[in-house]
């Protein structure tokens, strides 16, 4: 079966093209009693505590009541007993909830994970983080498989486990990722009171009058009269009371002193309307803490207005900060944000995760300040606040700050194979990125710089083989673009070619084709035929029509391309040499030996000479022109070429990469041709495994796979593998592919040879 090519993702990069074969002791007894499963996964050897656990605030109010109550819910009730603390906003839920996660810390238990659930995407990217702090993670695994990694291993574990999934707002989202059994013991926060139709609820109220007072007191260091009305006017609810001892802390104030500032503070007219659902007291609570805030600590107001549009899960201090890595960083500049978040963090404005790694705010501080910045503009403040730009909103003027900062934090992210190192600022970027993206589009702004980061997260999805995220989130950009920008914007062209691309690396040329037509048509016409951009369009259209089977289509496409490229860009340049590349691969596809094989040696040749020897693009070349000997039946010259260029690969772009997992697989059928069926079933047994990984089960690739697997066995004499193998993927093929598809009904031919095979051979005793 012939394979497929792998040309650019991205307009405007090489197109390169390889062929594959066809405090809380009281409750130290947290571990309580559980339901132990019958094949547990190994055990973790130290404590794993993932996510962004709040840190424990001053003066915290340890609500014993409510945490009994919580633990006496979840204690030795078995298979994955599940608890929603539900409560309006700013009576602590989340803190509650980080309570119990702290006692287990306490407790020793070996694994405690924090997850941010207000949408799915988060609840996966968090359970994808506790597969790497597992060590399941493998280097191809896109986040949805690497998320039901983590889900298995604790519906499986019978150690101690504790996940919160915090602010979470659809029980459907959450249900899906809730292991079904075992001992994992997990706590939902929420104000959808709709959990409690499937789980336990402890409802999370005010605090009681004692409690309100006697934080205050602790908080501020004075027990003097009027702590009680002080928390009476809040309505004890247990944010405000928090803002009002760090107000009375920080400014030194009496109780009364601070009640009839609280009094007196004009709240209409810093909100002309009225924060919806969230309480007035709160609200007048905050902004008095703001306001404080910014006239005493320079930078306040900027900072605080940026960390409300970003993710209200919390934004990364490395996000702030500019890079992930140290190497990256202007160190004054980076002291400057810590200063500012230090400061901030005494107002209790803003707070850290356990770690220190991510500021937190919460939900309803975010808010006021957003429908605060919303009604005010710089030439309203008259307080010289930085960075003032006219008439233009606050709210604006935040979101445009946060997308200068997300495009700064953006530079440092590589693309291609590079990004399979930059994991963790994909995700940083995405997060941030999805919830500038969500406030924009409700305030009906879409950015034309923050689409283009929208792409840029979608690109590096692609690079990490993530299709199952890239896909839905290029089809969003590229509707989002043809509606802002217009169809025949530069990044509205580029997108509908990254779209095109993606649709063909899961397989669907169905839907790549026809929008890699369009693509080259407008680039014609409002590029030209020599443009750059539609040089690249001419090689994907003839790529996937290659791929679809389509010579007759493809062939011409491809000599064109070479000789525009020769002509317009020269003969060494990287995209004239991958159009060589790819219309030797087409001849060779045609079975036309005689044109294909000079080009593999030239363009080989030239690769070496202009690129090096590890570029990724020689070696693809090499891996082509071994291809060639080998279809030509020259396996003397085919497998050392394929045996180099493994090697090569592995060292270079590492075991996992899919140009190795190609050159692994080709090498394997190198050696089947050659009759060593000893080497060849091993590297294709491997092969398999690490594609289903990659891609999964269906994509086909996988398919082929499976299908070269079984034909080796077969030709081993193993019909007992080689047959349930076959029959298994005929069926995957039909399902996922149609019935009359070349490769379904290429495979249908093998299981009847197969089954005649062992129909003929006489049975043994």
């Amino acid at each position: 079966m012939e394979g497929i090519g792998s040309g650019e993702p991205k307009a405007g990069q090489s197109a390169v093209s390889s062929r594959i074969h066809g405090d809380l002791t009281q409750i130290g007894n947290v571990t309580g009693d559980v339901v132990i499963n019958n094949h547990p996964p190994a055990s973790v050897a130290e404590q794993i505590v993932e996510g962004d656990i709040p840190q424990q605030p001053r003066a915290f109010q340890e609500r014993a009541d409510l945490l009994a109550r919580l633990h006496e819910r979840v204690r030795g009730r078995g298979a994955a007993v599940i608890d929603a603390v539900t409560g309006t906003p700013g009576v602590g839920k989340s803190l509650l909830a980080a309570s119990y996660a702290w006692a287990c810390q306490q407790a020793g238990w070996p694994v405690i994970a924090w997850i941010a659930a207000e949408s799915e995407e988060q609840i996966i990217t968090g359970l994808a983080g506790l597969t790497r702090r597992l060590g399941l993670f493998a280097a191809d695994d896109e986040a949805y498989a690497a998320a039901a990694k983590a889900r298995d291993w604790l519906a499986a574990t019978r150690q101690a486990a504790l996940v919160v999934f915090d602010n979470a707002a659809d029980v459907e989202q959450v249900r899906r990722w809730c292991p079904a059994t075992g001992s994992a013991r997990i706590l939902i926060t929420t104000r959808n009171r709709a959990f409690h139709a499937l789980y336990e609820g402890v409802d999370v109220g005010v605090f009681t009058p004692g409690q309100a007072t006697t934080f205050l007191h602790h908080r501020t260091g004075h027990t003097g009269p009027g702590a009680e009305e002080v928390a009476a006017e809040l309505g004890w609810l247990p944010l405000a009371v928090g803002q009002a001892g760090a107000y009375i802390a920080r400014r030194r104030l009496t109780y009364p002193a601070y009640l009839a500032l609280l009094r007196g503070f004009p709240l209409a007219e810093y909100l002309p309307q009225s924060v919806g659902g969230y309480p007035h007291g709160g609200a007048q609570a905050i902004l008095l803490s703001i306001t404080q805030a910014e006239q005493s600590i320079p930078g306040a107001r900027d900072m605080l207005e940026l960390l409300a549009v970003l993710a209200e899960a919390g934004v990364p201090r490395a996000v702030l900060y500019g890079s992930t890595n140290p190497d990256d960083l202007d160190q004054a500049a980076v002291a400057e944000v810590d200063r500012v978040l230090a400061d901030l963090a005494d107002t209790s404005l803003v707070s850290f995760s356990e770690d220190g790694t991510t500021v937190l705010m919460h939900r309803l501080t975010s808010r006021v300040l957003r429908e605060r910045a919303h009604h005010t503009t710089a030439a309203d403040d008259g307080d010289g606040s930085e960075g003032g730009r006219g008439g233009q909103s606050r709210l604006t003027q935040a979101l445009d700050n946060a997308i200068d900062l997300l495009h700064r934090f953006n530079t440092h992210i590589p693309g291609g194979a590079a990004t399979w190192a930059a994991r963790a600022a994909v995700e940083m970027l995405l997060e941030q990125t999805a919830a500038l993206y969500a406030l924009t589009a409700t305030l009906g702004e879409l950015p034309e710089r923050l689409l283009f980061l929208r792409a840029r997260c979608a690109d590096y999805l692609e690079d990490l083989a993530d299709l199952a995220r890239a896909i839905p989130l290029y089809e969003q950009t590229l509707a989002d673009q043809q509606r802002v920008l217009g169809g025949d914007h530069p990044d509205t062209l580029t997108s509908r070619n990254n779209l095109a691309y993606t649709y063909q690396e899961a397989g669907d040329l169905g839907r790549a084709i026809p929008l890699f037509e369009q693509t080259l048509a407008d680039r014609v016409r409002g590029l030209g035929g020599d443009h750059p951009d539609t040089l690249t369009s001419r090689n994907n259209l003839a790529r996937a029509y290659q791929e679809a089977g389509d010579l007759g289509r493809a062939i011409p496409l491809f000599e064109q391309n070479l000789a525009d490229s020769e002509r317009v860009m020269g003969g060494d340049h990287p995209t004239t040499l991958s159009s060589r590349n790819n219309l030797a691969s087409a001849y060779q596809a045609a079975r036309d030996l005689g044109r294909a094989l000079p080009l593999h040696e030239q363009n080989l040749a030239d690769r070496v000479r202009v690129l090096g020897g590890d570029h990724p693009d020689t070696l693809q070349s090499r891996n082509n022109l071994a291809y060639a000997y080998h279809d030509a039946g020259d396996l003397g010259r085919a497998l050392p070429l394929f045996e180099q260029n493994l090697a090569d690969s592995e060292r270079v772009l590492g075991g996992d990469h899919p140009h190795t997992l190609t050159s692994r697989h080709n090498l394997a059928h190198a050696h089947q041709v050659a009759g060593d069926l000893g080497r060849a079933i091993p590297l294709f047994e491997q092969t398999l495994a690490d594609r289903v990984r990659v891609l999964g089960v269906d994509h086909p690739d996988t398919l082929t796979y499976r299908n070269n697997l079984a034909r080796a066995y077969q030709e081993a004499g193993d019909l007992g593998r080689a047959l349930p193998l076959y029959e298994q993927t005929v069926a995957d093929c039909e399902r996922v592919l149609g019935a009359e598809h070349p490769t379904t009904r290429a495979v249908r031919g093998n299981v009847l040879a197969a089954r005649q095979q062992a129909n003929a051979e006489p049975a043994s005793d």
